[in-house]
This record gives structure tokens, C-alpha cells and sequence, in this order.
């Protein structure tokens, strides 16, 4: 087989669409195969390695079974929600349970339903609803085949995990904001579920003068809050933030999941045995960076698309706890620089960066664990890619929105 010359690289000539069409399809198909053999060969809720269907799941169910039950505050007791996980399962594997309250509604309706059925609704709604942002990005049907192919979509269903929710919130939120403000507010709003991926949403939002999606984002915050207090009161949110210290320091801080799982700067100096400090230290500087970026880009006249990739990226950057599953977030941004890519042209060495990007959730946990972190450079790498974007951009095209959400 014939050398790849630098200059195919650099020119992203080597990404033909029948390689391109060739890759998604394989990945969509291990995709299909994967879930139908974990499906097929399991027991019950059990997998064929004795694990819990959806593993991380396991947490969500079962402590929505014990909001139903009246013990929700319990959930957030490492030791009753362990019981309740080893009597949902018969396995003595623990998956803690650590979201705000405001998540307990959501899984409190899922655990309405038995186990399996609940993991099937959850995660087939969840990707509907990402799927129906992807469309609003690249609209052309031939695009699907990259999304169901991503390999983000296998870690996140594998996991039973929150990707699709979260990317279907910050990707909503960023289509419907052109036009619909209050909407985009809301669906902000409703990150409350998962705070750490929202701290660069009012400072771009208000960077930008968005002043009714931020509202709208306080408002729907307050209301969800609210209807936890009404239904479990005031022990829910003592539960909870009782509950911090520990989860923090175990989970995060000694990185008992794995450090080589997650995907940030602080794990990455953790897994070669940097100080806790120094990490810390570096996130903050990630994170500095990530925000001064992303409010410059959001004040500057550049494309949206742009904006809303910077977003996306920059909020799985600008948080210490990020797992490979969270990437589907991360395909979204990609579908955004796609999308201004064929409206601007390509610049020298960006296919082939968007394309490792689009591949690297498949790498991310592996080559993590040896110790390199692919996926915050792959992050990284295409934060900067979009930065350097729009510094060279001249005067943006007239942005007329979204597919489906044009006037």
C-alpha cells in the first residue's frame, strides 16, 4: 500500500466519502452487535460480566426506586443505596449515586418502569433527543450515519450514562438561541442536573446580551429546584450537600472510578502522579483559558456556528470531572465546525483533526489508562482549531439559523 504523502494529510484529500461512509457504517454496526450481544447473553439485569445492564444505570434506578418507595434523601447514604442496588441485582458491585436533586425527578419516572424496560426508554429518548439537535446542525441525511456511528454513542449506552441528555440540553440550548431565547433559557436551565458543565453558560450569555435566556436559565433552575423541595422538602438538598465532601474526595480527588476514565487536564496530572494540588492548579488554568476564549468569541462578531462549537468543547474542558461518555456533547461541536466548514471552506490540516476527533471516544479510555490522555487533547486540539477559526475569520456570512428553527 502506497505511502500517504504529508501534503494528502494536510489537504484531508485521504477523507473520501467512501472511507468516510465505510468507517461510520463499521462503527454504527459494532455499535448494533455490541448492545444485541450484551442484551442477548444477559440474565435478568445482569450482564454476561456480571455487571448491571447499563452499569452506571444501576445508580439512577435505584435511587429513583427509593424516591418512590419515600426515601429519597437515603439515596445520597452510600450504604442504604448499596443495599438497594444489591437487592435490585444480587451482585455486590456499588455505583453511587451524586446529582443534585433535581435529577431525582427524571429517574424517579424511569424507575417507575422495571429495569430493563426503564434502561431501554431512557436511552432511546435521550438519543432521540440529541439526534433532533444533530438534525437541526447537519440536516442532510446522509449525516445520520455519522452521528449513529459516532463512537461516543456506544461508550454512552454502554454505560446506561447521561451523554445524550446533556448534549441534547447544551446543543438545544445553542440551536434554539438565534431565535428563541426563552427556550434556550430553559433548556440551560434544566443543566442543573449536571452543574459542572454549565459554568460557561452565563458568561458567554451574558457576553452576548442574551438577558432573556438568562432569566429563562434562572427561572427554569429555580422552578425545578422548587419542585424538589415541595415533594421530598429541605432533608433532599441537606442529603445532598452533605453528601459532596465525600463523593469528592473519593470519587474525584482519589479517583476511585479510574483516573485513566476520565478525561480532563486534572486526571491527566493525577494518572502520572502529579499532587492534588497541581492538578487543581492546572484545571483552573484550563479552565481560566477555556472562559477568556470563549467570552472573546462570543463577544466578537464571528459565525454562531463557531460560538456554539466553543461552547460545547469548552464545557467539557473547563470541568476536572469528565468521562468519555459526556463526548457526545463533544459530536455535536463537531457537526457545528462541519457546518461552518462548508459554508467558509477548510483550512489546511481540519479535516484531519475533525476526523481523529470524531474517532477518539473509542481510544479515549484505553490509551487513558496507559497513561496518555487522548481525549483532553482531542478536546483541546479542536478547541483550538475553533479558536484559531475565528481569528481569521473575516466578516461573517449573514446568520439565518437553524434547520427547523428559521423564521
Amino acid at each position: 500500500m502506497p505511502a500517504v504523502s504529508p501534503g494528502v494529510w494536510a489537504s484531508g484529500a485521504w477523507l473520501t466519502r467512501g472511507r468516510m461512509t465505510f468507517t461510520a457504517a463499521v462503527m454504527l454496526a459494532g455499535t448494533v452487535l455490541a448492545l444485541g450481544f450484551l442484551f442477548a447473553t444477559a440474565h435478568g439485569t445482569i450482564d454476561r460480566f456480571n455487571r448491571p445492564l447499563g452499569t452506571d444505570f444501576s445508580s439512577f434506578w435505584t435511587a429513583g426506586r427509593m424516591a418512590l418507595d419515600g426515601h429519597a434523601a437515603l439515596a445520597y447514604d452510600w450504604q442504604a443505596h448499596w443495599a438497594m442496588q444489591r437487592q435490585t441485582h444480587g451482585i455486590g458491585q456499588f455505583y453511587p449515586w451524586s446529582y443534585p436533586p433535581v435529577f431525582l425527578l427524571v429517574v424517579a419516572a424511569l424507575a417507575a418502569l422495571p429495569y430493563v424496560p426503564a434502561l431501554v426508554v431512557w436511552q432511546v429518548t435521550s438519543l432521540l433527543a440529541a439526534l433532533a439537535v444533530f438534525r437541526r446542525i447537519l440536516p442532510q441525511t446522509q449525516a445520520l450515519l455519522f452521528a449513529l456511528g459516532f463512537p461516543g454513542v456506544l461508550v454512552c449506552f454502554g454505560d446506561g450514562q447521561t451523554g445524550f441528555l446533556t448534549a441534547a440540553l447544551l446543543g438545544g440550548g445553542v440551536v434554539a438561541l438565534p431565535r428563541r431565547q426563552v427556550l434556550a433559557g430553559v433548556l440551560f436551565g434544566l443543566l442543573i442536573y449536571k452543574p459542572q458543565f454549565g459554568l460557561l453558560i452565563p458568561f458567554v450569555l451574558a457576553a452576548a446580551g442574551y438577558w432573556r435566556a438568562i432569566a429563562a436559565a434562572t427561572m427554569t433552575a429555580v422552578l425545578f429546584i422548587g419542585a424538589t423541595l415541595v415533594l421530598w422538602g429541605w432533608p433532599i438538598w441537606h442529603a445532598f450537600l452533605t453528601s459532596i465532601p465525600l463523593t469528592g474526595s473519593v470519587v474525584l480527588d482519589a479517583g476511585s472510578t479510574g483516573f485513566g476514565k476520565f478525561q480532563s487536564i486534572f486526571s491527566w496530572v493525577r494518572l502520572v502522579g502529579g499532587p492534588l494540588p497541581l492538578a487543581y492548579g492546572a484545571q483552573a488554568v484550563v479552565t481560566l483559558g477555556v472562559l477568556t476564549a470563549c467570552v472573546w468569541m462570543w463577544r466578537s462578531p464571528v459565525s454562531f456556528r463557531l460560538k456554539g462549537a466553543a461552547l460545547l468543547t469548552g464545557a467539557l474542558l473547563s470541568s476536572p470531572y469528565v468521562f468519555d461518555y459526556d463526548f457526545i456533547a463533544f459530536g455535536l461541536a463537531l457537526a457545528l465546525i462541519v457546518a461552518h466548514g462548508f459554508e467558509r471552506g477548510f483550512n489546511p490540516w481540519e479535516k484531519t483533526i475533525l476526523a481523529l476527533g470524531w474517532l477518539s471516544p473509542c481510544l479515549d479510555r484505553p490509551i487513558g489508562e496507559l497513561g496518555f490522555p487522548l481525549g483532553f487533547l482531542s478536546l483541546a486540539a479542536i478547541f483550538l482549531l475553533m479558536v484559531k477559526r475565528a481569528a481569521g475569520e473575516g466578516a461573517p456570512a449573514p446568520f439565518t439559523g437553524f434547520a427547523g428553527f428559521r423564521r
